[in-house]
């Protein structure tokens, strides 16, 4: 008998299926991957499975777990299988996390709710867990709260409270889309530990397919809530052989056609840029402490030039960034633009500011959701002496909605009736308005599926075709990185470790922590593209 087995899955929201006809199994001990685009239907398979499917859903078929019937369950006897039977890691560990309880009190909870012990057992056992999953309480104090730990450390405690009782099945939902190489290494190597000692059986759902195609027993690919192939993971890999599934293997492996970068010509400047964070005081009459985040890092972006930034979350990326953009003042060094500072005394210099904007990472959350997307990209003209006005106004916003691919009418919708790659085009579009010789993009592809990115990134390169545009682009994905930009620097610790042409930094670098880096980011097998379509 199959630890998981489901036959026939539909989920429905009135007569729109979001799943239909699924049917699959999960093993003790094997690792299961769920992939597929957006929209896909993976992630409501995970729910109908968890019994978390939204009010207005309907689930139809059956979902057996050790050969009892989930669907029909009652709510208060899935309560009880929720973090005994099964457990499930969420994407977003900092909105699954309490922000009020310490890690060690949240993985606790989890026995307690079950009465699996005393609370001094529960809190024992739940430093066991942490400590299991790499957060031991010698160098991660057990009362500290999500916030004071990082991306990673944060996916490790829903690990935690997941696993905390041995439950016979984890769901992963997406667990490793936001984290940097090294963190998503330690965390696929941290699962597959935990499924070969506990026995478990693991559903990982994502859609990038190197992650799992060295980790996986067996793979289902998922199209508008149907499955399109499933198998064997060596089998899929090498065989592909519905066109989906090749499709999916072509946008993980895309490579964008950039033109060639203008002559070399300096736009901006960066010279020993220092900064400091202010440490809270451990002792009443202790001197004052600093962590420094940004330490004497100097570099050039000439124009028209594209750049790449990469290093480990907590290297100083994200401060370097705002430090570029005006939004955090430096203790020491210079930041110029074509020749003026960014700040001028302690304010930002806005000549200099409106010659730079930025793409975010979740562009839902960049924008205001009660406006609409023409007003939402005009929100830059505020930088502009004198913004234009009435009929010069709708050209502008005309154009940047068709640079990026969408359409003028656009501009009178919401942005919650877009997708997610519409969306991060609309983010884009806002960053253009006002023509600006820099634009960072700070992981803006990172949480797209495979094809959504590989059109993103076509976007890029073809604006980088129309326009002199030059870009900073932050991301932990190598691979993108790898396709998108003419030179890379790596960051460690707040410095700049190694800076070259991008291909030569990729095939042969040379700091040790640009090896790590490398070595780490996951990869598609190199198998004969022929085999493919051999069927």
């Amino acid at each position: 008998m199959s630890l998981l087995a489901i036959s026939d899955l539909t989920v429905r929201f009135g007569e729109a299926k979001a799943v239909s006809g699924l049917s699959m199994q999960v093993e003790p001990g094997e690792i299961v991957a769920v992939t597929g685009e957006s929209g896909s239907g993976k992630s409501m398979t995970a729910l109908a499975i968890m019994g978390l499917l939204p009010k207005a859903a309907r689930a139809d078929g059956r979902i057996e777990l050790d050969g009892q019937e989930l669907l029909s369950l009652p709510e208060p006897e899935l309560c009880k299988m929720r973090g005994r039977a099964m457990g499930m890691v969420f994407q977003e560990p900092m909105t699954a996390l309490n922000p009020v309880q310490t890690i060690r009190d949240q993985v606790a909870e989890t026995i307690l709710v079950h009465g699996a012990g005393s609370r001094a057992e529960a809190r024992t056992r739940a430093a066991e867990m942490l400590d299991r999953v790499g957060l031991p309480q010698d160098r991660f104090p057990l009362n500290r709260y999500p916030h004071q730990l990082s991306g990673g450390q944060r996916q490790r405690v829903v690990i935690a409270m997941a696993i905390a009782l041995r439950p016979r099945l984890l769901i992963a939902d997406e667990p490793t889309t936001a984290l940097d190489v090294t963190t998503q290494a330690r965390i696929l190597d941290l699962l597959k530990g935990l499924v070969d000692e506990f026995g478990m059986g693991l559903v990982m759902i994502t859609h990038d397919l190197a992650v799992v195609s060295d980790m996986a027993d067996r793979i289902v690919v998922m199209r508008h809530g149907e499955v399109m192939e499933q198998g064997p993971t060596a089998r899929i890999i090498a065989e592909r052989r519905h066109p989906y599934t090749r499709a999916l293997f072509e946008a993980s492996d895309h490579a964008v056609d950039l033109p060639p970068a203008p002559p070399p010509g300096p736009m901006l400047e960066l010279r020993d840029v220092v900064r400091d964070y202010r440490l809270p005081r451990r002792k009443l009459f202790e001197p004052a402490r600093h962590m420094r985040a940004v330490d004497g890092v100097s570099l050039t972006i000439n124009r028209g030039e594209r750049v790449g930034l990469v290093g480990e979350s907590g290297c100083g990326k994200s401060t370097l960034t705002r430090a570029i953009l005006g939004l955090e003042e430096v203790q020491g060094g210079s930041i110029t633009l074509d020749g003026e500072p960014v700040f001028t005394g302690h304010r930002p210099n806005l000549s200099a500011r409106r010659k730079m904007q930025v793409v975010f990472q979740d562009p839902y959350g960049s924008f205001n959701p009660r406006h609409r997307v023409g007003r939402l990209i005009t929100e830059p003209f505020h930088l502009l002496p004198s913004p234009p006005k009435g009929a010069d106004r709708d050209r502008a916003i005309a154009r940047a909605l068709s640079d990026v691919g969408l359409t003028p009418a656009d501009a009178d919708r919401y942005i919650h009736e877009f997708s997610g790659g519409q969306r991060q085009r609309i983010a884009i579009a806002r960053a253009l308005i006002i023509e600006p010789e820099l634009i960072v993009f700070d992981e803006a592809v990172s949480a797209l599926d495979v094809s959504v990115r590989a059109q993103i990134l076509d976007l890029i390169a073809d604006l980088c075709r129309k326009r002199p545009l030059g870009y900073l682009f932050i991301s932990h994905d190598l691979s993108v990185v790898r396709s998108v930009t003419d030179r890379v620097l790596v960051m460690k610790s707040g410095r700049i470790v190694e800076e070259g042409r991008t291909e030569t930094v990729f095939d042969s670098p040379a700091h040790p922590y640009t090896r790590t880096l490398i070595e780490a980011a996951p990869r598609l097998p190199d198998l004969d593209r022929s085999a493919a379509h051999a069927t």
